[in-house]
C-alpha cells in the first residue's frame, strides 16, 4: 500500500498552517494590514524589528500559499515527529529569522545590487521553509523528491539545486519577485543552527577534501569508502 505525504499535521505544523492561513485570509480582506508585516530593511533599521517574524506569515497570492504550506507539511511533519515539537518550532522560527537578518544585513552591500534590498518588501515563508528542506535533507538525504512533481531527485541533490538556483539568482541581484537572499539565509541558518558546536570551518572543508580524494581512489582502485556519514545522529 501506498500514502501520498508523511501523514496527518503534528502540532507545530498544525499551528503554523493556520496561523499562515489566518492571516492570508485577514489581509486578503482587509489589504492595509499586511504592510505592518512586511520585511523591509529600512523599517527594520528604524526599530520595527517585529517585522523579522511577521513577514513569514504574509503571501504574496494563493498560489505561494499553497506551496509553501505544502512544503512546511511534507518535510516538517516527519521532522516534528523525530525532534519533538519544542525544537521543531525552535527550528523552524531561527531559520525564519535567520533568512530576515541576511536580507536585513546583505541590503548594506553596495554591490550586484543588493543595496535595493534596504528599500524592497519580502514576505512568505519560504526562508523557513528551505530551512526545513535542508534538514529533511541531512537526515533522509536519499529520499526522492519530485521536482516539478514529476521528476525525482534524491533529497541532497534537491537541496543543492535549490541552494545554486538561489546563490546564482541572488549573484543576479535582486529581482523577479523572488527573495533569493533570503532562500540563502534560511539555507544558512538551518545548517549553522543543527551544526552548532560542531562546525569549525577549516575541518571541514579538510573533510570535504579528503572525502572527494577518496572518492577519486575509489573509481581508480575500487576502495570503498567508510568514516563519518554526513548526516545528524
Amino acid at each position: 500500500m501506498q500514502s501520498f505525504g508523511p501523514g496527518p499535521l503534528t502540532p507545530a505544523v498544525k499551528a503554523i498552517v493556520i496561523a499562515n492561513v489566518a492571516v492570508f485570509v485577514v489581509t486578503y480582506l482587509v489589504p492595509a494590514l499586511e504592510v505592518p508585516l512586511w520585511l523591509n530593511p529600512q523599517d527594520v533599521m528604524h526599530a520595527e524589528a517585529w517585522r523579522l517574524v511577521t513577514y513569514m506569515f504574509v503571501h504574496g497570492g494563493f498560489f505561494h500559499l499553497l506551496f509553501n504550506m505544502l512544503a512546511i507539511w511534507m518535510f516538517g511533519v516527519e521532522l516534528e515527529r523525530m525532534w519533538g515539537t519544542r525544537y521543531f518550532a525552535t527550528y523552524y522560527f531561527v531559520c525564519g529569522i535567520a533568512a530576515a537578518l541576511t536580507t536585513v544585513l546583505l541590503s548594506f552591500v553596495p554591490y550586484l545590487g543588493l543595496d535595493q534590498l534596504y528599500f524592497s518588501s519580502t514576505v512568505g515563508a519560504s526562508g523557513a521553509t528551505l530551512g526545513l528542506l535542508l534538514a529533511y535533507a541531512m537526515y533522509f538525504p536519499d529520499r526522492p523528491i519530485y521536482m516539478y512533481l514529476v521528476f525525482p531527485i534524491p533529497a541532497k541533490y534537491f537541496v543543492m539545486i535549490i541552494g545554486a538556483i538561489s546563490l546564482l539568482s541572488a549573484a543576479g541581484g535582486p529581482g523577479g519577485g523572488v527573495a533569493h537572499v533570503t532562500h540563502l539565509g534560511g539555507l544558512a541558518g538551518g545548517y549553522l543552527f543543527l551544526k552548532r558546536g560542531r562546525f569549525h570551518p577549516i575541518a571541514e572543508l579538510k573533510y570535504q577534501y579528503l572525502r572527494w580524494r577518496s572518492h577519486r581512489l575509489r573509481r581508480r582502485f575500487d576502495v570503498h569508502t567508510g568514516g563519518r556519514a554526513d548526516r545528524i545522529h
